[in-house]
């Protein structure tokens, strides 16, 4: 059996990778997207998921894909960049499984794929959310969610036409990354010493967990399901506390009302116009960081038997990573 994952290089990806290494079988294929990422992996094949023929190339002889590969994204000015990388992107793979019959596509999807109810903003208990609810069309729905949920269409329609297929929803992800990439950002705002947190709720969960689910489907005969990757969920004042604990600094201690959210959102709307660059808060992050949703991990944790790393344990260990990796940063540039 042989394996190839897309998104090698990516927070998740390259947990996968590591975890892979253990695996028992005919090793495994790291589809790449830069040349100078290559050196990095065994068994790399250089590609694009937007670019066809070099999926076909790739996926010749492989039994199942782990498709991990994604923009996230939640800048208005990358809209079409994300409907490019995660619909169509998601679409070429599906397609070319099933020209080159490939047997099984695991997906890495988001809780944000399931939808929210209009209702969840600023409702005083988090609305519980299970992989039964429905998909709707609301306002509070971001680009990159309405991405996430057409790409699951995708891979809906590849089970349809013959290929075993399983997705997996996670929440917010947490693992050791670059500052400035994906849910590391969230460390670096804290590291920064930023005085301000909301009112929300937000859900997590480790990347090694994750990718040890990844890692259980691979030779499970599950298909045609979707599971919730959740460990929890906790107020954003807890969880950038834990944080600012890790890094030894003041946790943010202001809470946001709503009106000054929305304020700081055109604020930086603005910001970023005037100086060409992403704007670090957007009218959707600002819904999102109000909301009070819990996505329900029963699923995962009955057929898998999930136990999930404890939220302290999660950012203990990318605090002291960010806290090493910095030092060392440091000591490059004092030379």
């Amino acid at each position: 059996m042989k394996l190839l994952i897309t998104g090698a290089t990516g927070l998740l990806g390259s947990e996968i990778v590591r975890q892979l290494k253990d695996y028992p079988g005919n090793g495994f294929v790291s589809f790449v997207r830069n040349q100078d990422q290559l050196d990095q992996f065994d068994n790399p094949q250089l590609g694009d998921i937007l670019d066809y023929p070099s999926l076909l190339e790739a996926f010749e002889g492989i039994n199942i894909v782990i498709h991990a590969a994604a923009k996230v994204s939640f800048s208005p000015k990358e809209k079409a960049e994300l409907f490019e990388a995660n619909v169509d992107g998601t679409a070429n793979v599906v397609n070319a499984c099933l020209e080159k019959g490939v047997k099984r596509l695991i997906y890495i999807s988001s809780v944000a794929a399931i939808g929210r109810p209009e209702k969840d903003t600023d409702t005083k208990q988090p609305i519980s959310i299970n992989e039964s609810n429905k998909w709707e069309d609301s306002p509070i729905n971001s680009e990159y969610a309405k991405s996430k949920y057409r790409a699951e269409q995708e891979v809906w329609r590849g089970q349809a036409e013959g290929l075993q297929t399983v997705i997996l929803n996670p929440s917010v992800i947490l693992g050791e990354a670059d500052w400035k990439q994906s849910s590391t950002q969230l460390f670096n705002y804290v590291y920064q010493r930023n005085r301000f947190y909301t009112d929300g709720v937000i859900n997590y969960v480790d990347v090694q967990d994750v990718a040890n689910a990844v890692i259980q489907l691979i030779d499970s005969d599950i298909e045609d399901k979707r599971y919730i990757m959740n460990a929890g969920s906790v107020t954003y004042a807890k969880f950038f506390g834990l944080m600012a604990k890790g890094f030894g600094v003041a946790p943010p201690k202001y809470k946001l009302k709503p009106f000054a959210i929305e304020i700081l959102w055109r604020l930086e709307a603005i910001r970023a116009f005037i100086f060409r660059t992403s704007p670090l808060i957007t009218k959707e992050t600002a819904v999102t960081a109000r909301a009070k949703i819990h996505f329900d991990n029963s699923r995962i944790k009955e057929d898998l038997q999930m136990e999930f790393i404890p939220l302290e344990t999660s950012i203990k260990r990318v605090c002291n990573y960010l806290l090493t990796k910095n030092n060392q940063r440091l000591t490059v540039e004092q030379k």
